[in-house]
């Protein structure tokens, strides 16, 4: 059994019947348990009749008032009918009458198998039950106690205020639909549809979406649709964050240089996050000498650094209140996130082809439709052939407080990349020389130059499109992309509109300057 999603916004109120003397110790011993036991305290407020102060009311209107206002009516039969009242009928007959009658939950527990001592009216009360509900029967205090508990977890299930089940799988309590973006889901379908054919388009509408990829249940969101495509997500699910922060040093120190907390749905977490680490490490950009397009390369791969950062997100555990974090230090990434491995694999089957164990299984299918992520259990392969490619170490993969993703950093490989070569000692190790590069390797543009606009202009080829720059340069956010590339590099003079008297032309498209252009062609 997993772990209590959170109490409810009200405790759950457990009537207790039957007056009768013949249930005095186990009604007490009931009440108790359920109050002292830090699972059921925690979801359920115990009545008993016999604790309610005196009043001057009659005892029979004060019962029954007591189950129109609880949630689970638990009956208790034995030997023994007790005393007629209204309509010849015991308390206990009334109280099952009057909770049958409004609907609500009925736990019903017999007392004992023999049936000869029984009061026959008893008995025909408990034929009564036996017809509407499953009836359980007891003999120590110690059997009611274990019933009830199993009783009481399985309406916590059934409410889903346990979790059986993986947390994407579960209703997010007090969200709707209305709190989903149409955009997001909308965004997700047109990229789904081109990646990977998802068969349903636009005029399926929303919910259909959303059924298809099992995220509502009984038209309610569960924390995987929230997680997704909710207007805030952070709302539901507060630790659905990533902390980045970049060091200047091999270890963490205060003050911090960079540091950013990004918030969003989990796609925008991921392009976000890597953004950040594209940012701050080594670019290198060759010269068009050797063919119209200028080579680029980062001293890390991006595809190693978006594997490690989509794990993180796709595969944490989203119960824990910790979120994702990116580390830069000078020597390496680090990746961290609240989670562990599958009980099927190891650290060292981890680095060996294995199956696909997604934590966030729900989670997982729309990143998958979106080529985030791949099915197969290769994505640990993946980053370990693209980083020796690159000439970089094998990336480590560590336990601790969670799962730890190492990427080790290689000053100069960047610009080793696009043929250049490095002659002396550098990298961004404090204390060191920045590498010397041969002339066929762009220097630094300019110190306003942001890395994120070098990223722009070295994948421009004639006139682009918005959407054809995006997609070379593997962006997604459109808001992220216009205030991060677009806007500086027109700012700076490095790119102009082809239609500039028409800004929101549909037709606009963009180039390099003449400016922009002499930083790139020898």
């Amino acid at each position: 059994m997993e772990p209590p999603l959170e109490k409810p916004m009200k405790p759950i109120r457990v009537f207790i019947s039957s007056v009768q003397k013949e249930f005095a110790e186990e009604r007490a011993g009931l009440r108790d348990y359920l109050r002292g036991d830090p699972l059921m305290r925690r979801f359920f407020d115990v009545f008993l009749f016999e604790d309610t102060p005196a009043m001057d009311r009659r005892a029979d209107e004060l019962y029954l008032e007591e189950v129109e206002r609880c949630d689970i009516y638990v009956g208790l039969f034995g030997e023994s009918y007790g005393f007629a009242a209204l309509d010849g009928l015991s308390p206990t007959h009334l109280e099952f009458q009057r909770a049958t009658e409004l609907k609500k939950h009925r736990l019903i527990f017999v007392k004992g198998a023999e049936e000869a001592n029984r009061h026959p009216k008893m008995k025909s009360l408990i034929e009564e039950a036996a017809g509407q509900v499953i009836r359980r029967r007891f003999v120590s205090l110690a059997e009611l106690i274990t019933g009830i508990y199993a009783s009481l977890v399985e309406y916590l299930a059934d409410k889903e205020l346990l979790r059986f089940g993986p947390f994407d799988a579960s209703l997010c309590r007090d969200a709707t639909l209305a709190d989903l973006s149409e955009d997001k889901v909308l965004w997700f379908l047109k990229r789904a549809r081109a990646a990977r054919g998802f068969p349903l388009d636009a005029d399926a509408g929303i919910e259909a979406i959303l059924t298809q990829l099992r995220l509502i249940k009984n038209g309610l969101p569960t924390h995987a649709a929230i997680l997704l495509f909710a207007r805030e997500p952070q709302r539901f699910v507060y630790s659905s964050e990533v902390k980045c922060a970049h060091f200047h040093g091999t270890e963490v120190r205060k003050p911090i240089p960079f540091y950013q907390v990004y918030k969003g749905n989990l796609f925008e977490l991921v392009d976000q996050s890597i953004n950040f680490v594209l940012s701050k490490i080594d670019l290198a950009v060759g010269t068009r000498a050797k063919g119209p397009e200028a080579p680029v390369a980062y001293e890390i791969p991006p595809e190693v650094i978006s594997e490690a950062i989509v794990n993180a997100v796709a595969h944490r555990d989203y119960t824990s209140t910790a979120s994702v974090q990116v580390m830069l230090f000078a020597d390496r990434l680090e990746v961290w996130n609240p989670g562990t491995l599958s009980p099927a694999l190891t650290l060292r089957t981890l680095r060996e082809p294995h199956g696909s164990y997604p934590g966030n299984p729900l989670i997982a299918e729309p990143l998958y439709l979106t080529k985030y992520i791949e099915r197969m259990g290769t994505g640990i392969h993946d980053m370990i052939e693209r980083c020796r490619e690159a000439g970089l170490a094998e990336p480590e993969f560590k336990l601790t407080d969670g799962f730890v993703t190492v990427i080790r950093r290689k000053p100069g490989k960047a610009f080793e990349a696009v043929g250049g070569k490095v002659t002396g000692a550098g990298g961004s190790k404090p204390g060191l020389g920045a590498p010397e590069v041969t002339p066929e390797v762009t220097p630094e543009v300019t110190p306003e130059v942001t890395p994120e606009v070098k990223r722009m202009l070295s994948v421009m080829q004639g006139e682009m499109t918005r959407s054809e720059i995006m997609s070379k340069l593997g962006l997604t956010d459109e808001k992220h992309f216009r205030k991060h590339y677009q806007q500086i590099c027109i700012r700076l003079g490095l790119i102009e509109m082809t239609i500039p008297d028409k800004p929101r032309s549909s037709k606009q498209k963009y180039r390099l300057t003449e400016k922009g252009q002499r930083l790139f062609i020898e």
